[in-house]
């Protein structure tokens, strides 16, 4: 039980630090909405991060004792930092919408907030096993 309870801690700490560059990219994409040619920066690790979840061990299939484990490992999944040089809204060819901006920041502040409550969810889980076991 507890490395179950571990691992979601391990994949909520991982989702905190995409959704804590995530606003820090649109934190930089804000402050240079007036940078004449500056593109846009997106963060993008949802996918990975489900990626991982549904396929925690690898589909190889291990045929001999010594080789290598097949099991995928949290610490691949990384953020990737996109820019994006398809669109240009004005004249100066800068490509930051501010009210789409300021929406993603507000969007980015929920999830971070709700991830937050599910992680102290997860260690309230904890606290509440080791008292039981302690009576």
């Amino acid at each position: 039980m507890f490395n179950r309870l571990y691992s979601n801690i391990d994949i909520f700490n991982k989702a905190l630090d995409g959704l804590w560059l995530r606003d820090k990219t649109i934190n930089h994409n804000i402050s240079n909405a007036n940078t004449p040619n500056y593109k846009k920066l997106s963060v993008n690790f949802e996918d990975k991060l489900k990626n991982f979840m549904e396929n925690k061990s690898s589909k190889l299939i291990k045929t001999h004792n010594k080789h290598l484990p097949t099991t995928n490992s949290l610490d691949e999944v990384k953020p990737i930092i996109n820019i994006d040089k398809n669109h240009s809204y004005r004249f100066d060819k800068n490509n930051v919408n501010i009210d789409i901006e300021m929406a993603n920041r507000a969007k980015n502040n929920i999830m971070y907030n709700a991830v937050i409550n599910q992680t102290v969810d997860e260690f309230d889980k904890i606290k509440n096993v080791i008292n039981e076991g302690s009576k």
